[in-house]
């Protein structure tokens, strides 16, 4: 029988997890696999604990949380040399990487999807000396991010985002980047934000990358230019039926390596899947087929 390690956030989801343990759990051994849990209780809980899975010998590691959660495991595990199946069970605000690889809302429907053994290797994207498994993000939009209250969060789910968004953007200042490739240089301007996509789902957003893919080596880039409050309602639109990247406000391009620098080193702040993930200068890596996931 395979040993799984099931690390959940307790509050994640008003309590969710918490209260449907018991039927998760038998879900699971029934599959065979014998499981144990852990709840995490605060900040970077949830990667040592990845790591000691790993160090113990654990075939399986389920991640249940939110994005931050599954963020905080993948980087527990994403430098070992032998890395256990990942497993999901979403239950946050976005959970933009359950929906990129087509889970649902339903708990039953997801301990299903990891009974059910089917996986597939994925990408990963290294940026710096840590890890993301489905967006990496900069500039002063990306800041909303930390700024919505969770109470909002639970109300409104994603739309909290874009109402901060709106309400902020008056004040919002732009950032001179300059963000290359191997290749050449992409862009050398002021922008609003910069986001390094490895799926499809982003923000909400089923078709902000409608391009990427998460197993082709490659991570998708999406550049907002310097806008007003009327351009970045317009480009929100269109972004819903992902035909923003043809707009010239939008700059989008795919790289297996994408480096960032700001100008005179102003401080810009990281985002990668919902959590802060250090500041600039940055080089970012596709690493292909790096971890394998249960899918439906």
């Amino acid at each position: 029988m395979k040993k799984a390690r099931l690390i959940y956030n307790p509050t994640s989801g008003r309590e969710i997890i918490r209260r449907h343990l018991p039927d998760i759990l038998d879900c699971l051994e029934q599959a065979g696999l014998e499981t144990s849990t852990y709840a995490t209780k605060g900040e970077y809980d949830a990667t040592r604990e990845a790591e000691r899975a790993v160090a113990r010998g654990f075939d399986v590691i389920i991640a249940a949380g939110g994005d931050g959660t599954i963020y905080e495991v993948v980087n527990g595990i994403a430098e070992k040399r032998n890395r256990p199946t990942l497993g999901i069970i979403p239950c946050g605000t976005s959970n933009d990487f359950a929906r990129a690889i087509g889970l649902s809302k339903s708990l039953n429907r997801n301990c299903d999807v990891i009974s059910k053994g089917k996986t597939k290797r994925i990408d990963l994207g290294r940026i710096n000396n840590k890890y993301f498994i489905n967006i990496a993000g900069g500039g002063s939009l990306t800041n909303l991010t930390y700024e919505v209250p969770s109470k909002l969060k639970t109300m409104l789910g994603q739309l909290a985002y874009y109402v901060k968004g709106i309400e902020k953007l008056p004040s919002l200042h732009p950032t001179h980047m300059r963000i290359e490739t191997r290749e050449k240089v992409i862009v050398n301007e002021e922008i609003m934000l910069f986001l390094i996509a490895n799926s499809h789902s982003v923000g909400g957003f089923n078709r902000l990358a409608p391009k990427a893919s998460l197993s082709d080596g490659k991570l998708d880039c999406i550049v907002l230019k310097k806008t007003n409050l009327p351009e970045f309602i317009r480009l929100a639109t269109l972004a819903i039926r992902g035909e923003h990247i043809k707009d010239p406000n939008v700059i989008y391009f795919q790289s297996g390596y994408i480096k960032a620098t700001s100008k005179d080193d102003q401080l810009v702040q990281l985002n990668l899947d919902g959590e802060l993930g250090g500041q600039l200068p940055c080089e970012c890596q596709a690493l292909p087929g790096h971890l394998e996931v249960f899918v439906p």
